[in-house]
């Protein structure tokens, strides 16, 4: 979902593992991992937990649900399979268990918070360094099943086997026009060219039936950020390029959007999806505020990550929260570094596009858990 836009990091998971022992955790399964310790609020919390900025004023109640889907996915793997940097997350065995109790978890965010603290404990990724998130969000665009003087912009499914595919460009000047081709038409080529970004999203049709695109081929050609493009140009400062700042320039000059767009050869098509509703790379429903895209060679999907970023598009600026890896990107690289899914629609859109925060994160671990172990099969 996170889209096309989207090994130092071993030797970091394994310092911040070095500091919690080797070998097995030495703990019974379920049982806490140190004494526990009274927050400022007076929350109770395990003592694990304690360097975990805002652990207990989060309600993790919709964390225990997304991870409950991941959940699904996660136990189809071989039951011997590494997961994480040599196995740094355990084995698939070792999640059964954490797996089977978040399905008992009673409602609230005590509950929630007792799941977690009871079945797992914290991990620093890249040994406590900080890292970039960005966010991303599922559009909903507004279209029509036929070419109307409103909806004149084509979303196009993957073309047959050519000998050369055209670029974004020639795509542009007509090179798959008339070909039947036309998935379907929408009235915004700036909406278009971002769904490409994000690499999935819906389409509200003039009957009110909502149908799902996705990700369906692209045409070969190199990928370019246009961001790069606008400040090349001196558009844009190079700290200023963002989703939402691209998205202006386009409203702002749309006798050089085209010429902008072309710059970036690369060219997304779609196919229509069996359902509607974000999905990420582990297949599973995207959850709001709670799913993340990661760089899957440091951080396994499907499991918990908490985040503590500064500079984000919320009040005061801060995300203290329990999320989970559910996702991939392909400018998502290293350990400390994520996309969170903010959801569906225009306020989602503004909150991704504005998002380039910074801050920690730790991954939650299986407290009993095989390691040691080769990260191959």
């Amino acid at each position: 979902m996170a889209g096309w836009w989207r090994t130092a990091a071993a030797a970091g998971l394994m310092a911040a593992l070095a500091a919690c022992g080797a070998g097995e955790t030495g703990r019974g399964a379920g049982a806490a991992g140190g004494r526990p310790v009274v927050t400022a609020g007076g929350v109770v919390i395990d003592a694990s937990y304690a360097p975990l900025p805002g652990w207990a004023e989060d309600d993790a109640s919709a964390a225990v649900a997304a991870f409950r889907q991941s959940c699904v996915r996660l136990l189809r793997q071989p039951a011997s399979y590494p997961l994480g940097p040599d196995g740094l997350a355990g084995r698939v065995s070792d999640w059964v268990e954490p797996c089977r109790a978040a399905e008992q978890v009673p409602a609230g965010p005590a509950a929630a918070r007792r799941f977690f603290e009871q079945w797992f404990q914290p991990l620093a990724l890249g040994g406590g360094e900080s890292g970039l998130f960005t966010g991303y969000y599922e559009p909903e665009l507004r279209g029509s099943r036929t070419r109307t003087a409103k909806f004149d912009t084509p979303l196009y499914r993957m073309p047959p086997k050519m000998r050369r595919m055209p670029t974004r460009g020639e795509i542009q000047n007509g090179a798959l026009a008339r070909r039947g081709l036309e998935l379907l038409w929408v009235d915004d080529p700036v909406d278009a060219f971002f769904l490409e970004i994000q690499g999935s999203g819906r389409v509200r049709l003039t009957d009110g039936t909502v149908v799902g695109v996705e990700y369906a081929g692209q045409n070969g050609h190199p990928y370019y950020p246009v961001g790069r493009a606008l400040v090349r140009w001196g558009e844009l400062d190079n700290e200023a390029v963002s989703m939402a700042a691209i998205r202006d320039w386009m409203r702002r000059n749309p006798h050089r959007m085209r010429t902008l767009k072309a710059t970036n050869q690369s060219h997304i098509f779609f196919r229509l999806k069996d359902t509607v509703g974000a999905r990420g790379a582990m297949g599973v429903p995207l959850t709001a505020g709670r799913s993340l895209a990661v760089d899957p060679r440091n951080v396994p999907l499907g499991v918990p990550v908490w985040v503590d970023l500064a500079d984000a598009p919320t009040v005061g600026g801060i995300v203290r929260r329990l999320v989970v890896a559910q996702d991939t990107g392909g400018a998502i690289k290293g350990p400390v570094r994520g996309d969170l899914f903010w959801g569906v629609g225009d306020e989602a859109a503004a909150a991704a596009g504005a998002m380039r925060a910074r801050g920690r994160a730790w991954m939650l671990v299986p407290r009993q858990r095989t390691l040691g172990i080769s990260a191959s099969r």
